[in-house]
């Protein structure tokens, strides 16, 4: 898979992420990852085993692992036990549409480190559309949470107006919005959204 990480870390995103699920088209197929310098990495997780989450964040040094499955709260403390060496935060994402039960992240709470909020679709993300963010106003967590789910330039009047307000917004996460083709991110969009989101 094409990709332009290089091109993409020059721009200085806090955040880089790579994806490890064969059945997204984005799926991460290569051995080393030497071209991000001055952004954290992510890796990308979907019901994968605890063995090669442990395997893949050894072998590309990762700073978060991000659960974008099913994964149970059990699931997320034998793995946060096993990668207690590595220092790595543990995100995990809940999809949203029109409605949500915040009560399904009780039993997350005390074992992620945030939570990550997208869009529920056809596919594992990348569905390209948000979801209704007024849900949101009934987040009952003060745990940070990222924002994500088909944000494009079109919603950034949107995303600085939820930014004024109390949510613990962490981070925006954006993805198939701003590629030429998966994998292959459109530079000159994202040098917009830097623009935008420090207007």
């Amino acid at each position: 898979m094409k990709h332009n990480t290089a091109a993409v870390d020059e721009l200085r995103p806090d955040y880089l992420g790579f994806i490890f699920y064969e059945k997204s088209p984005r799926n991460f197929d290569r051995e080393s990852i030497s071209d991000t310098r001055t952004s954290k990495r992510v890796g990308v997780f979907v019901d994968a085993s605890i063995e090669f989450i442990i395997e893949k964040t050894k072998q590309f040094g990762f700073d978060v692992i991000q659960l974008h499955g099913e994964e149970s709260d059990r699931y997320c403390w034998v793995l946060k036990d096993q990668l207690a060496s590595e220092a790595v935060e543990l995100w995990k994402v809940f999809s949203i549409k029109d409605t949500f039960d915040f009560k399904i992240l009780q039993s997350y709470e005390s074992v992620v480190d945030k939570y990550l909020f997208d869009t529920k679709g056809k596919e594992k993300g990348g569905n390209g559309y948000t979801f209704d963010w007024s849900v949101l106003k009934d987040y009952p967590s003060k745990k940070p949470f990222v924002l994500s789910g088909g944000i494009g330039l079109e919603e950034m009047d949107k995303v600085r107006a939820l930014l004024q307000t109390d949510l613990p917004i962490y981070a925006i996460d954006v993805n198939s919005r701003f590629e030429v083709k998966p994998g292959l991110k459109d530079i000159s969009a994202l040098k917009k959204l830097n623009h935008e989101l420090q207007r």
